[in-house]
């Protein structure tokens, strides 16, 4: 088992030490226990886990988080402290989520003791066609030709999203909780070096806008530098017109205007979404999905998000073997849970797409599927390519389906809340890739969630489950998850990084259920991620150093970092424990 106590390297720490400086960290209630990452990647810094007893937030960003506490400080609730955090990530963490975005929460409710989930979803416009990512020729774009500029804009959904959850179950105010976020924006705050990496990494892309241009590089077209003051007063005047207005002050009137425009008037790659798709799009509350897990239940998105179900369906193949006396160390483990991740993937491209449109198999987490599946695991070496094909799981009405093709999604962000009353908050957020399609209207940058659409519609006349479709809501592997203990939470977590997500939150799951991780221990376990075959392994770390261990086992490896972004909480008899992802800014604070 892996040992707490992982190295720190000094340039990490000075590292982390400009973040803090930047900041400004709040203290903590109580400080944190001894207990830290087993080990954590290379050139990230080490994190200890934080223990509070009334309330907690964990995100990506220190101001963000703080945000949410000093909302639950003032007798706020998690559904008010959201919007604080939403609103200053959208602010100080452009590239992975915004009011131009969309987000996925799953919400417990302490005084009903029950779990649902709200799908804020972006959805495609009315007038959008299958072919929409296919060239003249009908093959599909590359996959930088479809994002940037207005083709990949869906109708955004975050801000429904916090209207809804505020509505069912917010206390304070709705006008107060957006003054955290507007204070910012208009005094201004210090670029992260998280931001103006991400900055520099997208130039070419994002400052060929003249709005994203001029906000976030120099006069000399230069990155913003760490630490200098960046202001926003456009996002400031939208925040304090949806606080005024509520969100239809941004589907409609001229939030919604300019929008539209901005998709319209990009000079070679135009769009499609309108003043009716905004002024007509609801978020959508939705039950849960379950599954079982070591006498747990994990809960989740379920479509048209994959995550609760690929997630179940990884667990429920990894419960009939002893993964517990394995441990991390040994490759068995990793190719029981890689090779489980690849059949569950063989049938999230098959199966998965938005219900709202597509029959889905109502049997991808029925006990005995997962068993026959998890049945091919019962050998020595990795399955074999030819091996790893979708299963056919038992259906309503069967319906032909054809595998689809989809890219990567990297522009995401994951936020945990619990407070005084014990509700919790679950939410992945996104503009799907970083900076989305690089289009910035009213401080805001507005998504490219279409291109998590399959490009190709049809495959040998078949069509494919995950094709675009006027009004459909695009396949995600966004997994926001809360697990239940004898009906009560135990555990919530969630992380960005596309479909890696799915990976990232199974892994910290059997860390902790399994492993018996503390939270920060298991969203600091080293990446091994097998999706499709080749083992992606987290330089750095013992995952690479189990290489040819795997690749004694048959697979083909790759080292490469491993941008998660992992945030949790456990409930546990000493207090909540909050863990956050030390390849990121992230904190967990709370009192």
């Amino acid at each position: 088992m892996l040992k707490p106590g992982g190295s720190a390297f000094p340039s990490c720490l000075a590292a982390l030490a400009v973040a803090l400086l930047l900041f400004g960290v709040p203290s903590f209630a109580q400080q944190a226990s001894d207990s830290v990452a087993p080990e954590t990647a290379s050139g990230v810094s080490a994190k200890h886990v934080v223990v509070a007893h009334r309330h907690m937030v964990v995100a990506a960003n220190p101001l963000a988080a703080q945000a949410g506490l000093e909302v639950l400080r003032e007798g706020g609730n998690a559904a008010d402290a959201l919007i604080a955090v939403q609103t200053v990530l959208g602010l100080v963490e452009p590239q992975s989520s915004g009011l131009g975005g969309g987000a996925f929460l799953v919400w417990y409710d302490a005084k009903e003791k029950k779990l649902t989930t709200f799908d804020g979803r972006e959805t495609a416009p009315a007038d959008v066609t299958p072919s929409l990512f296919l060239d003249a020729d009908g093959k599909p774009l590359p996959f930088f030709d479809a994002v940037v500029g207005g083709r990949s804009v869906g109708t955004p959904g975050t801000v429904r999203l916090l209207e809804a959850v505020h509505k069912k179950y917010g206390e304070k105010d709705w006008q107060g909780l957006f003054a955290r976020a507007i204070d910012l924006a208009d005094k201004g705050f210090a670029v992260s070096p998280r931001l103006h990496n991400e900055i520099a990494e997208d130039m070419g892309r994002l400052d060929k806008q003249p709005a994203a241009r001029s906000y976030f590089y120099d006069k000399g077209g230069k990155p913003l530098a760490i630490g200098v003051t960046l202001k926003n007063p456009a996002y400031a005047e939208t925040l304090r017109t949806v606080a005024s207005g509520g969100a239809d002050a941004f589907y409609t009137g001229r939030i919604a205007k300019d929008i539209v425009e901005a998709v319209h008037a990009h000079p070679t790659n135009p769009g499609h979404l309108a003043l009716q798709d905004l002024a007509t799009y609801r978020a959508k509350e939705r039950p849960a999905v379950c599954a079982p897990y070591r006498g747990y239940e994990v809960c989740g998105m379920g479509p048209p998000s994959s995550g609760a179900l690929t997630i179940g369906q990884i667990l429920g193949m990894v419960s009939g073997f002893d993964i517990a006396t394995l441990g991390p160390d040994d490759p068995e483990s990793w190719r029981i849970i890689g090779d489980a991740t690849r059949l569950a993937f063989a049938d999230r491209d098959r199966y998965m797409a938005d219900s709202d449109f597509v029959p889905m198999p109502k049997g991808l987490l029925d006990p005995d599927y997962l068993k026959s599946r998890a049945a091919l695991l019962r050998r020595p070496t990795a399955l074999g390519k030819d091996e790893v094909k979708p299963g056919d799981p038992p259906w309503d009405k069967a319906e032909l389906r054809i595998d689809g093709l989809s890219y990567p999604e990297h522009g995401t962000s994951h936020f945990v809340i619990i407070d005084d009353e014990g509700n919790i908050a679950s939410m992945t957020t996104t503009v799907e890739s970083a900076f989305g399609s690089r289009q910035m209207v009213d401080g805001f940058l507005l998504n490219n969630e279409l291109t998590d659409f399959t490009f190709a519609p049809v495959t040998d006349g078949r069509a494919v489950a995950n094709r675009v479709e006027p009004g459909k809501r695009p396949r995600s592997s966004m997994a926001p998850t809360i697990v239940l203990k004898d009906g009560n939470p135990v555990i919530a977590v969630g992380s960005p990084g596309g479909s890696n997500i799915i990976s990232y939150v199974a892994e910290a799951l059997i860390a902790m259920i399994d492993w018996k991780m503390d939270v920060q221990q298991a969203v600091s376990l080293p990446h091994f991620v097998n999706r499709f075959g080749t083992y992606d392994l987290e330089a750095g770390t013992k995952a690479a150093g189990m290489t040819k261990d795997l690749q004694a086992l048959g697979y083909q490896t790759k080292i490469d970092d491993q941008n998660s972004g992992l945030h949790g909480i456990e409930i546990t008899p000493s207090g909540i424990e909050g863990g956050a992802d030390p390849r990121r800014e992230g904190v967990a604070v709370g009192d």
